[in-house]
Order: structure tokens, then sequence, then C-alpha cells
């Protein structure tokens, strides 16, 4: 597949090897984090249906953790887009396992995490790697203390801040904008988180673009989390956002 270029969007990278440790008791014992049910499908549905509406054409699944539960379920293709899948032979966090998929990356991507559901304005995002490494989306809570906030200086972000303040802001969403070199200058350590081994020291040098998201973020990591997204998407407002296309 051809690279991007401008702000089209055309390949998403979905972290998709959760083992939603949090959630025992609420989904079925092996399920993935990313495969538990909202509103009668799979969470993990709902993202990918909100990536089309944004305009991807290619998706990579990094999967690990039952990682047959979600090939057996969403095969070779999604809604007709060819979807690609990268396997951990063993746990390598979250900038290891996208480091490890680089034979499938193209120049430009997104990258997002398959638990978490934010309506993320994609192309603009990529639009923002014309003169950046990386790009980050951010989300507006109501409540910063339990993800931690950013700090924001001329469009740009300048420091990650640690949990624990409570109040509204802007909260890093989890979905990055990358190009391809970037990643090839990630440490080549076994086990590799990207927001503690990548951004967090390199953010103050990289000042990442953002683009700001200010409706529903759902993060389904922990009970509460699951049931409010359950209800949203149950509401038919979830259901309405990834059917209306709003990019073009």
């Amino acid at each position: 597949m051809a690279g991007q270029e401008g702000g089209a969007l055309m390949q998403v990278v979905v972290l998709a090897g959760g083992l939603g440790t949090r959630l025992r008791g609420v989904i079925p014992d092996g399920t993935p984090k990313p495969m538990a049910t909202v509103a009668g499908r799979p969470f993990l549905e709902w993202v990918l249906d909100d990536c089309l509406r944004a305009g991807a054409t290619d998706f990579v699944l990094l999967v690990g953790h039952r990682a047959d539960v979600i090939r057996d379920h969403f095969g070779s293709t999604y809604s007709g887009v060819p979807i690609r899948y990268a396997t951990e032979a063993a746990p390598s966090g979250t900038g290891g396992a996208v480091r490890d998929a680089l034979p499938l990356l193209e120049d430009r991507f997104v990258v997002m995490n398959g638990d978490t559901f934010v309506g993320a304005p994609l192309r603009d995002l990529v639009g923002a790697l014309d003169d950046a490494e990386f790009a980050m989306a951010l989300a507006s809570v109501p409540d910063v203390g339990r993800f931690g906030g950013v700090a924001i200086e001329h469009g740009r972000v300048t420091a990650l801040r640690e949990k624990g303040p409570s109040g509204p802001g802007m909260i890093n969403a989890g979905v990055y904008a990358m190009r391809r070199r970037f990643v090839e200058s990630f440490p080549a350590d076994s086990f590799l988180s990207f927001e503690r081994d990548v951004m967090e020291p390199r953010v103050p040098e990289l000042r990442p673009p953002f683009t700001a998201c200010f409706g529903t973020f759902f993060d389904i990591g922990v009970p509460d989390d699951l049931r409010a997204a359950d209800a949203w998407f149950r509401s038919g407002d979830g259901a309405r956002r990834v059917v209306t296309t709003t990019d073009d």
C-alpha cells in the first residue's frame, strides 16, 4: 500500500493485547479486554467502526493474550477493509508491540488502544505529522486525577503530568499519529512501554502537536467505565456517532 500524504488517513494500528485483569468477574475468563461485550457487540467493533468513519483503509491489530479470539472473530477483513495481525510471542509492552510490527507499518499511521473509544479527528492528527515525528490526541475529561494531565504551550505538549490532582482538564487520550522513522528510533528493550519509556523522556524535546477531543471518552479498563460505555452505546448516541461521516 502506498504511504499517506497530507492529512489523509490510511492505516490504523490498534493495540489489542490487553489482559483485562481488572474486569475479571465482569467479562468471561479468557476474553481479551477489547472483546468485552458493549451494547451487544465486542467493544473493538465500535472502535473499528469509528475508524472507518474517519477514513481508515488498512488495519493492523497488535494482539497477544488470546489472539485466537480476535483473529477468529475478525478474520482478514472488516467491512471490506483489510486486517493484518502482529502477534506478541511474549508480552513486550505498548512500545515493544508497535516496534515489533515495523514490517507492517506505513510511513505515517495512527496508533490507538483497542479498549478506549475517543472519536479523535484522525485525519487532522495525521496531518500534524507534516512538521513532527509524532502527534497526540488529547481528551477533555471532568476529572484528570485517574489519568494524569498534560502541560501545553503554544499548541504543543511540553510535559506529561503524574496522576493525582483532580479536576477538569485535558489528558493524553492514547491516540497518536507516528512516522515510521520515529518508531525505528525506539529502544531495543525486550519490554518497552511507549508511555513511560518513549513519551515521558522525549516529549519535552519533541514537543508534539496535538488535536483536542471534546466529545465522548471511554476507557473500559474498570467495571464502572465498561458499564458506562455499554449504557452510552445502547442509548443510540454511540451508534449515531460511528455511522455519521463528519470528516468530508
